[in-house]
């Protein structure tokens, strides 16, 4: 199966977008796209966020559209069906990881210590989420898995930030990292696009993509 680093692999950041009203679903994954940055994770956090996911699979195919916060094998379906192109989960069980495998779509199940990293690759998935990145050892952590577990691969996700996030980059067992931080909150609320697509520029310019990572 496809890996969900494959999806878009020149984007070194996967904007990790909680979006409350479904109508600026579009403007916003436009604006992260002109910016760079096409793979977006919509949360599934709020009422709102299956009609995002289903507006930007509609409207701007130019998107790589996924769902995140995916925590029940009904919340696999409902993202799917919806049009989520890849899943992303916090943690993970194995009911989770057979719906997400079952979908059809590429997975991020989320990781925070050894055992479950090698679970995950007895199952063999080596694509994961690590979270909560900085409060599970940030890049120290992820450092000391590369040699024992070198076939894993990683998007740290949780309190990632732009002047954190070039030192995960520079890892070689990771492929992209999440974030928020080109997603201010008072650039959503003012709906101010613009400053979000200069955002997602800046972080999108934070790698060259090296062939094979």
């Amino acid at each position: 199966m496809t890996s969900v680093f494959d999806l878009a692999p020149e984007a070194p950041v996967v904007p990790v977008v909680v979006i409350e009203d479904a109508a600026d679903a579009v403007p916003l994954a436009r604006a992260l796209v002109a910016g760079g940055l096409p793979l977006i994770e919509v949360t599934l956090r709020t009422p709102a966020a299956l009609d995002a996911v289903r507006a930007i699979a509609d409207g701007v195919p130019e998107a790589v559209v996924g769902a995140g916060t995916v925590v029940s094998a009904a919340g696999v379906a409902d993202a799917v069906g919806a049009g989520a192109r890849f899943l992303v989960s916090p943690g993970w069980t194995g009911r989770l990881l057979g719906a997400m495998r079952e979908s059809g779509v590429p997975f991020l199940p989320g990781v925070s210590t050894v055992s479950e990293v090698v679970a995950l690759l007895e199952q063999d998935v080596d694509a994961m989420k690590f979270f909560p990145a900085e409060a599970a050892g940030g890049v120290p952590y992820l450092k000391s898995l590369a040699g024992p577990l070198p076939q894993a691969r990683f998007c740290p996700t949780g309190g990632v930030s732009a002047a954190s996030a070039p030192a995960y980059l520079a890892l070689p067992n990771v492929g992209c990292v999440g974030g928020t931080w080109m997603l201010p909150p008072d650039a959503l609320a003012a709906r101010d696009w613009a400053r979000v697509e200069c955002l997602a520029r800046e972080a999108a310019a934070l790698r060259t993509p090296v062939s094979g990572r």
